[in-house]
Parts: C-alpha cells; structure tokens; sequence
C-alpha cells in the first residue's frame, strides 16, 4: 500500500487572479507565502498557508474554462475548512458580501455546517467542530 503522509496543498485556478488573491488572503485569512509570475504561461501562481502550513496554490490561466458545479459534476465537489463558531464565521463573510447557504447539520456526526463559494463559484464549506 502506498504511504502517504498527508495532503499538501489543493490547487485552485482563478479567472482573475487578483480578486481570488484578496478573498482567500484578506477574507479566509490564509497568508501569502510565495507568489511568482510565470511569463512563459503569462500566469500567476501564488503559495497561500493557512496558521502557517502551506495550504493552497492559487493560480491564474488566461480563459480557463468555467468550473461545472450545478447540478454536482463528478469529480472534487469541494474544499472544507473547519471553524469553531460557525455563526460568527458566516457573520463574518457576511460582512465581506460572501453569501452562505442555509446552515445544514451532519446527520452522522451531528456537526453543523454551511457552503459558499470563491469568486469563481469553487464550493466551499465552514464545518463547526465546537461541541
């Protein structure tokens, strides 16, 4: 069996590159690690860290095409981050006109949790693992 360790990194290809930059920098509070301009690509790429662990690598394409999220499309559905208040977590991104979905509760873990979305429409989900 293969041994692998731990997930590094989630890679994520934004449209524009610096409003994607903004909302996962000063909105979801990760912090900016690297950031590199590859000009044979004429694109970004961007390490981002999340309480210091290299997290996600944000990414710019000219014209990538549109992601297909509804109805779900097989394949990666989303990305989850864990928070321990979730009521203060979608006031915050309330406050940043980030618009959360209704909270939903586990049905196994009785843990709520709630879905929005990054500039591009890319899934992103708030799990509450206070008790």
């Amino acid at each position: 069996m293969l041994k692998i360790e731990k997930i590094h990194h989630v890679a994520v290809i934004s449209s524009n590159y610096s409003i994607s930059k903004h909302f996962y920098c000063h909105i979801l509070g990760f912090s900016l690690l690297a950031e590199y301009y590859r000009a044979e690509r004429g694109s970004w790429k961007a390490d981002l860290a999340l309480n210091g662990q290299y997290a996600i690598e944000l990414f710019s394409f000219a014209h990538p095409p549109q992601r297909v999220s509804q109805p779900e499309a097989c394949g990666l559905r989303h990305l989850a981050f864990s928070v321990q208040d979730l009521d203060s977590a979608i006031a915050e991104l309330n406050q940043y006109g980030v618009v959360c979905e209704a909270i939903r509760v586990d049905p196994y873990t009785g843990k709520r949790f709630t879905f929005f979305s990054d500039p591009d429409g890319l899934p992103l989900e708030l799990y509450e693992l206070s008790d």
